[in-house]
């Protein structure tokens, strides 16, 4: 199930960005993961998010940030005023995502591989500071799973126990190697708790990203269309 009136919301906003954005499809793709989570699931706001005990979200898939812009408008970390000037020039909105920038943005990112990495020695930092209450949320593109980078992260994370730590994999299947038995079974195979659902059904993604997990890490699988 979809919220209609939610999605449309988001698609004006992201109309609004007319820039020359070639990565349109990798930001749509995104856009209803990343909505469920920011408008049901993540316990920050424009208000808490310099709050030491507030969730954190992590951009993995920053070369194609429209959807992100226009979800973090819709809830209020960037006024819309600046959707418009989208990529240009004197923009605080980049066609990579900018930490510096960007009210709300927790990593600067574009360059696959990095975030399931910076989301593990997030969760790390967070456990020697003891905070243990905030989840470290990263969102992942399926292609991303062939850098080896990732791989290190995901088998150090399952035997680690980093239950704070939850990886939301986009599946577009734009991946070149593929897993036999799909991806969640990658990470299941590592000590994750994983998980497969329509990247478009709300109600399935909002069941997958709240599912206990305990002593394990949390992987949640969304499958879109196919990259054309």
């Amino acid at each position: 199930m979809t919220n209609t009136a939610d999605i449309d919301r988001l698609q004006r906003l992201m109309a609004l960005m007319t820039g020359a954005e070639k990565h349109s499809t990798a930001a749509t793709s995104t856009l209803d993961a990343l909505w469920v989570l920011y408008d049901r699931v993540l316990r920050v706001s424009p208000e808490t998010a310099g709050d030491p005990g507030r969730d954190r979200f992590l951009l993995s898939k920053g070369h194609g940030p429209m959807a992100y812009y226009a979800v973090l408008a819709a809830r209020g970390f960037v006024p819309e005023a600046w959707l418009p000037g989208f990529g240009s020039y004197d923009s605080p909105l980049g066609h990579h995502p900018d930490r510096t920038l960007v009210p709300g943005v927790e990593i600067s990112s574009g360059s696959l591989g990095h975030g399931l990495p910076l989301a593990v020695g997030t969760v790390l930092g967070l456990r020697a500071q003891g905070l243990a209450d905030p989840r470290v949320w990263v969102l992942i593109g399926d292609a991303e799973l062939d850098e080896g980078s990732n791989h290190e992260a995901l088998a150090h994370a399952g035997p680690a126990g980093l239950e704070q730590l939850h990886t939301l994999v986009i599946d577009n299947a734009s991946a070149t190697h593929g897993w036999p038995g799909g991806i969640a079974s990658r990470f299941e195979a590592a000590g994750w708790s994983a998980e497969t659902v329509d990247g478009r059904d709300h109600e399935a993604l909002y069941a997958a990203y709240t599912a206990p997990h305990p002593g394990r890490p949390r992987a949640v699988v969304a499958r879109v269309e196919p990259k054309n």
